[in-house]
């Protein structure tokens, strides 16, 4: 991953986890996040408009960095690099997946929850992985616990999954954590009714929070 992109990516240590059910609204959403102050997107690879989203917000919203999520296939990553993404995630971590995001040019995030996927990410080069889902295996007292064997390698974790407000802090005070991955100030029901005051406001909220912690 490049210096430039990764200090992008982890900016505002916000990650948007987006769903989105019609592209005609990822072009919105992407200008609402901008006018927010957050420049980072991830459009999930969940629903059939997912591919085209991407291509809409890359096209139109040069200043977005916009990635792919919930890559779980070698074919998924080529639909997502040609659309525009600039960067990858996955749940999980796939090796064939790994692989073909970095033939893709693609900076790839993989998706661990043990000390063996953690290894094995980083002997693929990924220095930055996905913890998820967060809350549901140990949450932020898990998470502190791998910063024992593995803090010194440098590697950042993105914790996802059952975040919200009330329970971001803990990792937030972690050193290994780069940002977070989470979704309810975007929630799928405020796209679909082009709440984008909401969002807005929502976002502003968390940003706040995010770039007012200690690290």
């Amino acid at each position: 991953m490049s210096v430039d992109l990764t200090h992008r990516l982890l900016e505002r240590r916000l990650v948007p986890v987006v769903v989105i059910d019609d592209a005609a609204r990822a072009v919105d959403l992407a200008q609402t996040l901008l006018s927010a102050g957050l420049g980072v997107i991830e459009v999930t690879f969940r629903t059939a408009a997912a591919e085209e989203s991407i291509r809409q917000i890359a096209k139109q919203c040069p200043k977005m960095l916009v990635g792919a999520g919930t890559l779980l296939d070698c074919d998924q990553v080529k639909k997502a690099a040609d659309a525009g993404a600039q960067f990858g995630l996955a749940p999980g971590l796939d090796e064939k997946v790994v692989l073909a995001a970095q033939k893709a040019k693609l900076t790839f995030v993989p998706g661990i929850i043990t000390p063996s996927e953690i290894q094995k990410g980083l002997s693929l080069g990924c220095s930055i992985q996905k913890f998820f889902p967060a809350e549901q295996a140990g949450g932020s007292t898990y998470l502190k616990a791998l910063e024992g064997p593995y803090g010194h390698t440098g590697v950042r974790f993105i914790p996802t999954g059952g975040l919200q407000l009330n329970n971001i802090a803990p990792y937030l005070a972690l050193k290994s954590v780069a940002a977070l991955g989470g979704s309810w100030f975007v929630d799928k029901k405020y796209i679909q009714a082009a709440e984008w005051e909401t969002i807005a406001r929502l976002t502003k909220e968390a940003i706040q929070i995010t770039t007012g912690a200690k690290t």
